[in-house]
């Protein structure tokens, strides 16, 4: 018997018409997980203290204070996280040879109000101390500045300077391929919108591409996570950069203060941080925009006991904030480094065989204890891809254990951003 149908070509067409808005929503605001790199921290440094040897400088600064605490497995131990040797090994190499894989300029909150002419002398040797690590292969896959914010008391100063670190790296041959800016405490949509504006003014001066200019949005105010209407302006926000906005920063300590939370009790594990957070990871599915957890500002310096609690401490909040989905955070002295990569290879490591086992089974349609969906099969692809990214997995173990080249991991699942 012949299949028996009522619903029309002119039916569906209609249906076509109803949903164009939809389908055009979710292919443009809604691209999917861009696939490339995204770095597992970010490192702040005042914007005066950069100069092309300091990533090299970083790594030897925590490999030494490592040595003096019994090598990196005596930080394993007194940090209680557990690892391997060949994991030990993995981190020296990678304090070795790639220590940090985002660095920031500051020219925010850690580098203050120093005069105008001051900061514009900084401005211009801060693009000079980058163009020059440039030619030189010192600089980390990601490098830019964090400048003023667009509240009025600042707004000039922050335009100005980014306006010269932008001119002057112009001059001196181009902008780096990873270049990456940030906008500090951000409280609505308008404020993005300037900056996007900014962003095509600057590039129309310079000859550049229509978009090559990106930026973070940094989550330091609560005006952003619930605003006077009654809306999250942060989706407004997300949305209002045209694709111009590459990720969003949480502030801990900023907005913290804002919802009075005692001093002693401001962490990216409070109740309030972890709130919104939530709205972040939200606004964020599917549009591309990567997220980033804050920082902890417990130093790991002074006594032995201080400097293991402090490691502790910076542990067991990297290893939260990756089980939680934020696969980046900021880091602000040498010796976080250590609990940095031992914290994020331990979590890819304990991870890879059960993750790589599903992906072979799956795209090799071998029937296993798990049936694995495609959105599930692009989230342990996602997951293995991150590990081979920042060192925690070899490529090598990609194409033995699941069976296909590790740069085919982002084509994975549903998958439908940018490469």
């Amino acid at each position: 018997m012949g299949a028996h149908t009522v619903l029309t070509d002119s039916i569906a067409a209609e249906i076509d018409a109803r949903l164009a808005d939809t389908d055009e929503l979710l292919s443009t605001a809604y691209p999917g997980e861009r696939g490339s790199r995204q770095p597992v921290h970010t490192v702040y440094v005042p914007a005066d203290q950069f100069h092309p040897g300091l990533c090299a400088e970083w790594g030897r600064d925590a490999l030494a204070v490592a040595d003096g605490h019994g090598g990196i497995g005596g930080v394993s131990r007194a940090a209680a996280i557990e690892t391997p040797d060949a994991v030990a090994d993995a981190v020296r190499r990678k304090l070795e040879t790639e220590p940090i894989e985002d660095l920031r300029l500051d020219f925010e909150d850690g580098y203050g109000d120093r005069g105008d002419a001051v900061e514009d002398d900084d401005a211009e040797r801060a693009a000079a101390g980058v163009a020059e690590a440039v030619c030189a292969g010192t600089t980390p896959p990601f490098i830019g500045i964090r400048f003023k914010c667009f509240e009025e008391p600042t707004r000039r100063r922050g335009l100005r300077t980014l306006d010269l670190f932008i001119s002057a790296l112009m001059d001196a041959g181009g902008l780096p391929d990873g270049l990456v800016l940030t906008l500090p405490k951000v409280s609505t949509g308008a404020q993005v919108e300037a900056m996007v504006a900014v962003c095509a003014a600057l590039e129309a001066a310079h000859g550049l591409d229509h978009g090559r200019l990106r930026f973070e949005v940094q989550v330091e105010t609560p005006q952003l996570i619930l605003g006077a209407d009654g809306t999250v302006p942060l989706a407004r926000a997300v949305h209002a950069g045209n694709g111009r906005v590459s990720g969003l920063h949480y502030g801990t300590y900023d907005y913290s203060a804002s919802l009075q939370i005692a001093a002693g009790h401001q962490s990216m594990d409070h109740p309030a941080a972890d709130f919104a957070k939530q709205i972040m990871q939200v606004v964020a599915a599917g549009t591309g925009v990567r997220l980033s957890d804050g920082s902890s500002n417990v130093l790991p310096v002074g006594d032995p006991d201080a400097v293991a609690a402090a490691w502790r401490l910076h542990g067991r909040l990297v290893g939260r904030s990756l089980a939680a989905g934020f696969y980046q955070g900021w880091d602000m002295h040498p010796a976080q480094l250590l609990t940095r990569y031992l914290a994020t290879y331990r979590f890819y490591r304990s991870g890879f065989e059960a993750a790589a086992g599903r992906l072979h089974d799956y795209i090799h349609q071998v029937a296993g204890a798990v049936l694995d969906e495609p959105a599930t099969a692009k989230a342990l692809a996602d997951f293995l891809r991150r590990g081979v990214s920042c060192g925690a997995v070899g490529e090598a173990e990609i194409a033995d254990k699941v069976g296909i080249p590790a740069g085919d991991l982002s084509g994975i699942g549903t998958t439908k951003g940018q490469s």
